[in-house]
């Protein structure tokens, strides 16, 4: 038994499985579920989007080291991916690594791809590129993913809706995600993926989209 428990001892921790008690999984599957955005994309158990890789499925497909870094940084490991970077606890983000990588191999972390300078992309490439797929190329809460949301996509290109919302409001959204808005937690957040300036050109071009401004008492009267 000695030797066994030396040999136990000296096992890189890196090449043992995720521990994962039934209780962390099922509080994990519980916050993909209700509180986290990764189901908006991401299908896991036959729910949620059909955009993303599956996550039921993502063990045989990847190691634990790949699932760990492609979640904690995409751009970093798959640049131009069209997947923000998750704004959400460390504990819970480690949470829902370990259980979904608990029965991957353990691998070795893929090497960070450089990004190269950061160039703000048109309003429109943007749009298609982080949105359509949920709210629609033109903003009619018809993209392909929606049908697979619990809650109805906005539709971006309805006036009489988006009249009643602010600027800044719709800054928040787009940067803190649906559920800091009392929104669907299934809208993911982008203020960790897009700069200040990418968010605000989105905001206008959803302006364009409906061709209406924000309620009277947000707006300085100055502009159009």
């Amino acid at each position: 038994m000695r030797p066994l428990l030396l040999v136990l001892l000296a096992w890189p921790l890196a090449a043992q499985a995720p521990v994962v008690s039934p209780f962390q999984a099922e509080k994990a599957r519980a916050l993909l579920r209700a509180q986290l955005p990764c189901l908006g994309c991401h299908e896991l158990d036959g729910e949620g989007g059909r955009v993303g890789p599956s996550l039921t499925t993502v063990a045989e497909r990847r190691d634990a080291a790949y699932i760990r870094a492609i979640i904690e940084d995409p751009g970093r490991v798959v640049p131009g991916a069209a997947m923000p970077k998750a704004m959400i606890p460390t504990t819970t983000r480690d949470l829902v690594i370990r259980y979904l990588s608990r029965n991957a191999r353990a691998g070795t972390p893929p090497p960070a791809v450089a990004q190269g300078s950061i160039l703000l992309s048109p309003s429109s490439i943007l749009y298609q590129r982080w949105c359509s797929s949920c709210h629609g190329n033109k903003g009619g809460g018809d993209g392909p993913n929606a049908k697979y949301l619990p809650v109805p996509p906005a539709i971006h290109s309805n006036a009489s809706r988006m009249s009643v919302r602010s600027d800044d409001a719709l800054f928040d959204a787009i940067a803190g995600g649906g559920a800091v808005m009392g929104k669907s937690a299934r809208m993911p957040a982008f203020g960790a993926t897009l700069a200040p300036a990418e968010i605000r050109s989105l905001v206008a071009y959803i302006r364009t989209l409906c061709a209406c401004r924000g309620p009277a008492w947000s707006t300085d009267g100055s502009k159009p």
